[in-house]
């Protein structure tokens, strides 16, 4: 049986042990009507496409003060095998948009062997709930457009596309950071 609970900083290092990568052969491709002034396109390809996306806990701790963030895990029996960070109230941190009334779920892994058992769905609830009770107005997320399962959920939980930024990964040109927000007030 799946358990739930709240986790700590000091937490952090388990929860980076937690796998986060994505496999999928469905991408959205973006196309831009008369270079953009007609509007943008996202169509489905089938593209089998693959990405890890490492232990980035560390990186957080060094860069961000995680004070204000808020971290839940799914356990099966001992071991963390999913969770979700959410992040709110930090300095420096852009997709924060310098907004107090605005939370970003930053980070929503699930282990490959427990996916689609509806444990992201929980984590997402979670956040969610959290991000109602702390009387924020929106809570934020970022995906990419070969995350198409990301996609679809993100979709599904009444998550509004609100921007998209071909741009935003100079590491990875083939990958277009899509920005999507709830409105919870």
């Amino acid at each position: 049986m799946i358990k739930y609970s709240e986790l700590t900083l000091m937490d952090l290092d388990i929860y980076g042990s937690i796998p986060f990568k994505y496999t999928t052969d469905i991408v959205l491709k973006l196309e831009k009507v008369d270079n953009g002034l007609g509007g943008m396109l996202l169509s489905s390809q089938n593209v089998h496409y693959e990405k890890d996306f490492g232990n980035r806990v560390n990186h957080w701790k060094e860069m961000f003060n995680l004070s204000n963030w808020k971290i839940f895990g799914a356990y099966d029996g001992e071991n963390l095998i999913a969770g979700c960070v959410v992040a709110t109230r930090t300095n420096d941190v852009y997709m924060l948009e310098n907004r107090d009334d605005l939370a970003v779920l930053w980070d929503l892994r699930v282990a490959e062997k427990y996916k689609h058992q509806g444990i992201g769905q929980n984590l997402f609830n979670m956040a969610k709930k959290f991000a109602i009770e702390s009387n924020f107005n929106q809570l934020k997320v970022e995906c990419q457009n070969t995350n198409y399962s990301a996609v679809k959920f993100y979709h599904k939980q009444g998550m509004v596309l609100s921007a998209i930024n071909e741009y935003a990964y100079k590491d990875c040109p083939n990958e277009v950071q899509l920005i999507w927000y709830l409105d919870i007030k």
